[in-house]
This record gives C-alpha cells, sequence and structure tokens, in this order.
C-alpha cells in the first residue's frame, strides 16, 4: 500500500461519483482513502459502497486528519476561485473538472494560490485522455515531423448536444437534501449579467472542444469569426492552420456524435468520441493515406482497448502525481481557453 498514491475527494455527488470515484477505484497504483461532502450523512454511504476507510463533512476536516498525496475536488465551477486555493494551500496536487474557474480573473487566482504553495493543478479534459484522442494525437505528431502527407491545414470540431450521460448515473449513491448555502465567485468584472450568463454557458457547454482544438493543433489558436446563430466559431492557429468548431447543429436524444476531422494535404484523420460518462468504451480513430507518387491509398481504422476516458484519466493523473508522466492538462492551458472563450463572447455579442 505504500508505493499507491493516496486520493482525497471533496466533493462526491453526480460527477463526482460516475466520472471519478468510481474510476479512481479501479486504479492499480492508487488508493482512495478519505471522501468529503457537505450534504449529511452522504460521504459515509459513498465510502461504503466503495470501500473508502474515511469520510468527513468538510474539506477542512478531511485535509486536518488524513495525509494525502493528492486531492480531487468535484464541484461547481463558479466555486472553485474561492475553494481551489484553500485546497491548494495544502501544497498537494490538485484535479478539478473543467473549466479551471468561471472568469479569468478566479482563474488567474488560482494559478497564483498554485505558485504560492509550490503545487500544480490538472484540469479534468477527460477527452484528451481516451485512448482514441491518444493515438490521434500522436499520429498527429508523426505526421507533422515525417512531412508523409504534407502540411496540416484544417481542423473541425463538431459538438451537437445529445445523450452525454448514457445511462452513467445509474451506480450513484443520491441524496435529495439541500445543500448548505455556499460561497460563490464573483461574475467576470467585464461583463453584464446577460454576457456573463452567455460566457457560462458556453465554457460549461464548450470549453472541451475550446481546449481540444488547441490538443490537437499542438499550438495556441484565436478566434476570427463567430456565427450569429451561435452554432459556429471559426479560428486560426499560430501557425495559420484553419479551424472550426460547429456547436449543436442538430441534436441527438439517446446518441452521442462529437467528432474531430483533422485535415493534411494528402490524407486526414477522423476521430469519434462517446458520450462523456460511458463506460469501458474508447473512441474511435480512422486514418485516411493518400501520399501519392504511385502509392496505394489505404484507410486504416486501429483498434483499441476497452478502456473510457474517464478511467485513462484518472491513471494519467495518478501517474502524473507518482512522478511517471507530466499532467495531461496544465492550468495554464485552461487560463487560455477562458481567454478564448472570453474573445469567442466578445465577437458574438459585441461586448
Amino acid at each position: 500500500m505504500s508505493n499507491k498514491v493516496r486520493i482525497g475527494f471533496v466533493g462526491v455527488g453526480n460527477m463526482g461519483q460516475a466520472a471519478h470515484l468510481r474510476n479512481y477505484a479501479m486504479v492499480p497504483n492508487c488508493e482512495v482513502v478519505a471522501v468529503s461532502d457537505v450534504k449529511p450523512g452522504h460521504a459515509q454511504l459513498v465510502a461504503a459502497k466503495w470501500g473508502v476507510p474515511a469520510y468527513y463533512t468538510s474539506h477542512t476536516e478531511l485535509l486536518t486528519n488524513e495525509h494525502l498525496d493528492a486531492i480531487i475536488a468535484i464541484q461547481p465551477f463558479t466555486r472553485h476561485g474561492t475553494l481551489i486555493p484553500e485546497l491548494l494551500a495544502s501544497g498537494k496536487p490538485v484535479l478539478t473538472e473543467k473549466p479551471i474557474a468561471g472568469s479569468i480573473a478566479q482563474a488567474q487566482r488560482i494559478i497564483t494560490a498554485m505558485a504560492t504553495h509550490n503545487t500544480w493543478m490538472m484540469v479534468g479534459y477527460h477527452k484528451r485522455s481516451d485512448p482514441a484522442t491518444m493515438l490521434a494525437k500522436a499520429e498527429i505528431e508523426k505526421l507533422q515531423a515525417s512531412g508523409e502527407l504534407g502540411k496540416l491545414t484544417y481542423i473541425r470540431i463538431l459538438m451537437p448536444a445529445g445523450d452525454w450521460i448514457a445511462n452513467g448515473f445509474n451506480q450513484n449513491i443520491w441524496n435529495t437534501q439541500p445543500e448548505p448555502a455556499f460561497t460563490w465567485d464573483p461574475p467576470a468584472a467585464d461583463m453584464d449579467s446577460a454576457t456573463n450568463d452567455a460566457y457560462w454557458t458556453f465554457v460549461n457547454y464548450y470549453i472541451h472542444q475550446v481546449n481540444l482544438m488547441r490538443h490537437l493543433l499542438g499550438e495556441s489558436w484565436q478566434v476570427t469569426y463567430a456565427a450569429p446563430a451561435g452554432n459556429l466559431l471559426v479560428g486560426q492557429s499560430d501557425s495559420g492552420v484553419t479551424c472550426s468548431i460547429e456547436m449543436s447543429p442538430y441534436q441527438t436524444t439517446i446518441d452521442w456524435q462529437e467528432s474531430a476531422f483533422v485535415c493534411f494535404e494528402r490524407g486526414w484523420i477522423k476521430l469519434e468520441l462517446p458520450a462523456p460518462l460511458a463506460f469501458t468504451r474508447p473512441g474511435r480513430v480512422e486514418i485516411m493515406r493518400d501520399p501519392g507518387n504511385g502509392i496505394q491509398p489505404r484507410t486504416e481504422i486501429p483498434q483499441l482497448p476497452w478502456v473510457h476516458a474517464m478511467w485513462q484519466q484518472a491513471q494519467n493523473f495518478v501517474d502524473a502525481v507518482a512522478g511517471i508522466r507530466a499532467p495531461m492538462s496544465s492550468a495554464a492551458d485552461a487560463l487560455a481557453d477562458l481567454q478564448l472563450a472570453r474573445d469567442y463572447i466578445r465577437l458574438l455579442h459585441h461586448k
């Protein structure tokens, strides 16, 4: 047990259980030693179900009584600016769900706390950890290095609204008791109420795609156009690659149809991602190569293991805490997402 990374959970609500706790409980080199939740009796029930030895009603109790290597804090993102600096003060790495915060100012407050307490955090952009994304990213880098298919020319991401839960909450312990009064982060000072609501809606639903675009590009990008209908944004990367995100041009009721289309001059990579809470189901990758010079064009579909993104993300975070690998997504990267989202809202609403 001494070789295992000791994890404590701050918040075990729906996402805390379905997207995180059940996955960390199955990571071989990880031990979940304690959970905390503000709803009376809830942490005890969740701890009993997953065999967690200790439970608390507040994060302060957890931090005072437990020796931890890292903290998982699954909270509403509009509380991150208030809560996460308190957790970072422990000096332990922290993982949160996306986005890093509800405003640029609150994200900067978190980053300052990281520096002050000499620690780091990883934001839960789980799509980076899907085996399909990891394979696609590696293939993109190989093609860019070799030039086999020419230059990277265009990336398109499509994310229609759909059934993102995919029965993922079925194993959860439910607690309908009201939550206590929280201290919430203030809204951004440079937006009125309506614009701030639009900003929060965008970062809640589409910040994953904003981040995935940077990940696939391998560099920063900027928004250059926002369709008035609110269903398309177009951008350009630092090296001039055109990119676009289509936001719910249609929707599905019992399916999830998110995809990325990465184009080179003489081929492409298609990445299809499953519903975020789909269990033991990876995405799908298809690669088309047509290098020319009489070489036979071919399309391949690699077979991927029965591993889903949330479990792989848990393994990747534990490995980062153990020093085996670098974190999959940094706080600085997540701050850049918020800044890009602000630029998009400014273009869309002229504010």
